[in-house]
């Protein structure tokens, strides 16, 4: 009898301790299985540039301009010391981003295409909104969903809708890209006679049919996903700062590889901290292509998530006390120095006059890092259509074309870019399709003075908006909400309840 009672005591805490970690297990492989299915990683090995010619046509000033994009991600408004800011209180100067801005034009209305990573950059590289062709959120896997629904730390202001009934509707994670049918500004320059060169992050699709060479680029070395490691966790050089309070922390860090590819073969190890590898490898391309026009766009990943510094950039701040918001001016640190190292770089191939370089980030800062002062003056966050989401640096230089120092303070949009980088490159636009984006050039050299777009429009499902003149109009499904601002007000006006 106490034998049988004791197995039966057995039985029934094996079946409770069951119970208590099943879902434990279950959580285990919500959050982990995106990495278990990830692509095998080799080891670093040699990049080479497809070179250009042994002898150049022409010498550079007489050729047509070289393009050159430079993309931050999810760079806060107040990351930039240009203009009186910085982040941890100007703690971290950014001389060499604030020199485009120093050399040629703040353009201080600047306005993403949306306000997160993809259909933002969708509309960069098309010079369309790309609500226009289906690609209005960014793409995540659905694991990415079911965890930010699942994995909630506190008390959230309104509940995380997950549709599980969607599911058996959802297309493939590498099939959500940009339409085949959309022409990028790679493809136009192509065109012209453009050496075309991708370098960093992607997000526009991972099937071959969405990959950067399908869409105009003659080479692409990054990666796909909307994020990546910079460094492996574990590497004496890197300094690490996770958020337990941030779901998509607790994807990112369980999930992203420290990983690149070139043209579409294995992914293989970056040589050193990602910032400084996309920026070193886009030198070399610059050197490689010194000879004939090029088109580049450089999509850093700094400084989206994961939070992680080199060593020696989170050093050079003590004076930073909090050690999240240290890392993460570390990698502003790193950010303006690779900026440097590639204006360095045109400068030292004697390509600096005749290249237009703009810079501009894909989006505002992301509330989710807990820093609470990166998009000042601002209200709101990266998703959001509040001027912090939207509302973006963008510099644009030409030393050959645009004034220096100058300022234009017209609303100007991402959409602008395809059209700007046509006109100077001789493409005709498109003609069998509407291009929301406009040429700036007359407008930054004087030549119009009306407004580049009267109207500018942003849309991400059921939430919308509408910036006419200088009253900006937003439109929620959920919450129920109309918010009405004017200009003047937006760093500080509170929405109606």
């Amino acid at each position: 009898m106490g034998v049988g009672m004791r197995r039966i005591g057995i039985a029934v805490v094996c079946v409770a301790l069951a119970l208590v970690l099943a879902p434990i297990a279950r959580d285990y492989v919500v959050l982990h299985i995106a990495g278990w299915m990830a692509p095998h990683v080799d080891p670093s090995r040699p990049v080479s540039w497809a070179a250009g010619p042994s002898t150049a046509q022409a010498p550079a000033g007489q050729r047509p301009p070289n393009i050159v994009v430079i993309l931050a991600d999810d760079l806060g408004y107040n990351d930039l010391s240009f203009g009186g800011g910085g982040v941890a209180d100007g703690a971290v100067p950014t001389p060499n981003i604030d020199s485009i801005a120093r050399q040629g034009i703040n353009l201080t209305q600047g306005y993403a295409g949306d306000a997160t990573c993809a259909p933002s950059r969708a509309a960069i590289l098309t010079g369309r909104y790309a609500t226009r062709f289906g690609f209005e959120f960014t793409p995540v896997p659905m694991e990415f969903a079911k965890v930010i629904a699942r994995f909630r730390v506190g008390k959230a202001s309104l509940p995380v809708i997950y549709h599980a009934e969607r599911e058996d509707d959802a297309i493939p994670l590498d099939n959500m890209g940009i339409p085949t049918t959309e022409i990028t500004i790679a493809a136009l320059l192509k065109k012209q006679g453009y050496h075309t060169i991708h370098l960093g992050k992607w997000h526009l699709g991972s099937a071959l049919q969405y990959q950067p060479l399908a869409a105009g680029f003659d080479e692409s070395l990054g990666f796909y996903p909307g994020a990546s490691m910079y460094l492996p966790e574990d590497s004496p050089d890197v300094v690490n700062s996770k958020q337990d309070f941030d779901p998509v922390d607790k994807f990112i860090w369980a999930n992203l590889p420290f990983a690149v590819n070139l043209n579409n073969e294995a992914y293989f190890q970056p040589t050193e901290y990602m910032t400084d590898y996309l920026a070193d490898q886009a030198s070399a391309a610059i050197k490689a292509n010194a000879d004939r026009p090029f088109f580049m766009y450089l999509a850093f990943n700094a400084v989206h998530t994961p939070l992680q510094a080199l060593k020696s950039d989170f050093d050079a701040l003590p004076q930073i006390k909090d050690r999240r918001l240290r890392v993460y001016a570390a990698m502003v640190r790193a950010l303006d120095r690779d900026v440097g190292k590639v204006l360095d770089t045109l400068k030292a191939q004697g390509l600096e006059d005749n290249t237009l370089v703009i810079f501009t980030s894909d989006n505002g800062g992301a509330n989710y890092i807990g820093l609470p002062d990166i998009n000042k003056p601002f209200r709101g966050w990266k998703a959001t259509f509040f001027e912090g989401g939207i509302h973006v640096p963008y510099f644009i230089k030409w030393p050959a074309r645009l004034p220096q120092g100058a300022t234009y303070s017209k609303p100007v949009a991402h959409v602008d870019i395809f059209a700007t980088a046509a006109a100077v490159s001789g493409a005709p636009l498109p003609a069998d399709r509407v291009i929301d984006g406009v040429d700036l050039l007359p407008f930054l050299l004087g030549e119009n003075q009306s407004r580049p777009h009267q109207t500018l429009y942003w849309r991400s499902g059921d939430y919308s908006t509408i910036l006419d003149g200088d009253w900006k109009l937003q439109v929620a499904g959920i919450p129920c909400k109309t918010i009405l601002m004017k200009n003047s007000t937006w760093p500080t006006a509170i929405p109606p309840k």
